[in-house]
């Protein structure tokens, strides 16, 4: 199979979903497929350097200047994915380059696919200062992008509940992205080398340590663990919080450990080298979080794959993902914090060597490669099965009985396709039709 991955993002831009199409390009290359990246050009890359990364000239977003809109493009990405005989057509943001995805696919007559990562009401106020879109029209905005495609991943439940919500009615499917087992199965890491690391934490070998591991931003809710932290050493004086990372609230959370009298149970340790993550997580007791903003947070399942259970605030995604005490303790209150953190010491129990296994695989990027595969042949399949039936209505009858049997099978057919056809964004489609039409009567 030849596929298209059309994103705004991509490295050397850092982003999550940046990981992601990595780690999705890279299965579906080792499983025999082709896949080539249509992006944005960016100054710290030669432009030419790989052939199946197409990179369209592009400028800085207004709002974010580290993310960049590509301008033009649209001719020459039609050419290349024609010349490439691209099967499928797979968008990862709702951008310009999202866009020209649904417009390149259109004028194939390939089918295309989505990605949504994002819930956008979260940073509507980045944008204009949130005067331009309202976190009310994130949903008609969304619903009108997606509802004309022909399929839509959901990296966690949380994203198809929210979907479902916004009414779109595409086919959909809950894929979570996967990770590199052998960046956190370290063979290489010792015990000496986690009892080394203790040491320098000032972590004592017969001491609970429970690590965060992220962005320090108030968003990440740290605040929440190092309140509930004396709690906690009331009952159990032998627990120590490392925070790695930093980040704009870094000065704040160590103000509140100073007012709360726990700055001896915390320690700082500021951002760390990435291949020194797997040992933090080794030399850990428990990886904690008590953010609610995650829809997907790759940490949970760094974790795990590491053999370190999770403390967490749950949440959809993790009531599936932490489906067994050996792999976690979830709390859904924050007053509950303290409570769950005592509760995981006390209760949590070894690892079981098959179980762990099979939570690997299912976390794993191989995994995550084959169910996007297995989507994207289900859409194919749904496509051909479309068109034949197009066509065995179009050479039956006159131009009248053909307009009426469509008509008519359009109404029978399922909500999913019929109603995407009626209720897509009327602004969003007609531009690009024209577009489409205009692209195919100049190269066809």
């Amino acid at each position: 199979m030849r596929v298209g991955l059309f994103t705004d993002t991509y490295f050397p831009q850092v982003s999550g979903v940046a990981t992601s199409i990595r780690t999705l390009k890279e299965e579906l290359e080792k499983q025999g497929h082709e896949v080539y990246i249509f992006t944005t050009t960016d100054k710290n890359v030669k432009r030419f350097e790989d052939p199946t990364i197409i990179r369209l000239p592009s400028v800085p977003f207004i709002s974010f200047t580290d993310r960049r809109v590509v301008y033009r493009g649209l001719i020459s990405s039609y050419r290349i994915a024609k010349q490439y005989k691209l099967d499928l057509i797979h968008t990862q943001t709702e951008f310009s380059v999202g866009l020209l995805g649904k417009m390149v696919a259109a004028a194939l007559r390939i089918p295309v696919v989505h990605t949504y990562h994002t819930q956008y009401e979260d940073y509507v106020e980045y944008i204009a200062n949130g005067k331009l879109i309202k976190p009310g029209m994130v949903k008609y905005i969304v619903r009108g992008f997606l509802n004309d495609l022909d399929g839509v991943i959901c990296p966690t439940r949380i994203v198809l509940n929210i979907l479902d919500d916004y009414e779109v009615k595409i086919p959909k499917r809950v894929i979570p992205t996967g990770i590199n087992l052998n960046d956190y199965i370290r063979d290489d890491i010792s015990e000496a080398d986690k009892v080394a690391l203790r040491e320098e934490l000032g972590v004592a070998t017969d001491d609970t340590m429970l690590l965060s591991l992220s962005r320090v931003s108030s968003e990440k809710n740290i605040q929440a663990i190092i309140k509930h932290l004396p709690e906690v050493l009331v009952e159990n004086p032998k627990v120590k919080l490392v925070v790695v990372g930093d980040g704009p609230y870094l000065n704040d959370l160590k103000e509140l450990a100073e007012n709360l009298g726990i700055e001896d149970a915390i320690v700082f340790t500021g951002m760390v080298a990435h291949e020194s993550v797997a040992v933090y997580y080794r030399a850990a007791d428990f990886f904690i979080s008590a953010s609610t903003s995650e829809t997907q947070g790759l940490t949970y399942t760094e974790s795990l794959a590491s053999g370190t259970p999770v403390i967490a605030h749950g949440n959809p995604y993790l009531d599936d993902l932490i489906d067994n005490k050996m792999f976690g303790t979830l709390f859904y209150r924050e007053e509950d914090l303290a409570d769950a953190i005592l509760d995981a010491i006390a209760e949590t129990p070894a690892l079981d060597a098959k179980k762990h296994e099979e939570k690997l695989y299912e976390i794993s990027a191989e995994h995550f490669g084959k169910s996007a595969y297995a989507f994207y042949l289900d859409v194919l399949i749904s496509e051909k099965s479309k068109k034949k039936e197009k066509f065995s209505l179009t050479v039956k009858g006159s131009k009248t009985d053909r307009s009426i049997k469509l008509a008519k099978t359009a109404i029978k057919l399922p909500s999913q396709a019929a109603k995407a056809t009626v209720k897509g964004s009327v602004k969003a489609v007609k531009a690009p039709k024209r577009l489409v039409e205009v692209v195919r009567d100049f190269l066809d």
